[in-house]
């Protein structure tokens, strides 16, 4: 089985759909030569498709509708989830300008859960603090 990511103009995945071998798997092993014809047959000719791994062997990890396909990178990233954050090109994910506190969780007597927000309008993580008892 192979994986195949329908990309829209903007490289956004739009759709992922799983073909079978039968339909994708060429002589020399290679299973984009088939498949990408075989998904613009089934989808449209005017489709663009990029294979993905459901293992995460290509294209750094398995792509998933609203992803972004880098062609320069060759890599699936997520969208972007606030202005403030920046790509880091080495892990393919968007990291805040200011890091997470370490104290998230359950206090030492287990009274309490800490957890923490993002704050785009103060650039900072907002702390939420229950209390369990």
């Amino acid at each position: 089985m192979a994986h195949f990511a329908q990309l829209d103009e903007n490289n956004i995945v739009t759709n992922v759909i799983v073909v079978s071998n039968d339909d994708c798997l060429d002589s020399d092993g290679s299973q984009s030569k088939k498949g990408i014809p075989f998904c613009q047959n089934l989808l449209g000719a005017d489709t663009n498709w990029v294979r993905t791994s459901y293992n995460a062997n290509i294209r750094f990890r398995y792509a998933g509708i609203g992803m972004k396909y880098d062609p320069t990178n060759d890599v699936f990233y997520y969208p972007q989830p606030y202005g403030s954050w920046s790509l880091n090109t080495s892990t393919w994910v968007w990291e805040a300008p200011v890091a997470l506190p370490s104290d998230r969780g359950y206090n030492d007597d287990g009274t309490k859960f800490v957890e923490y927000t993002w704050n785009e309008d103060t650039v900072s993580w907002d702390r939420k603090e229950t209390d369990l008892t």
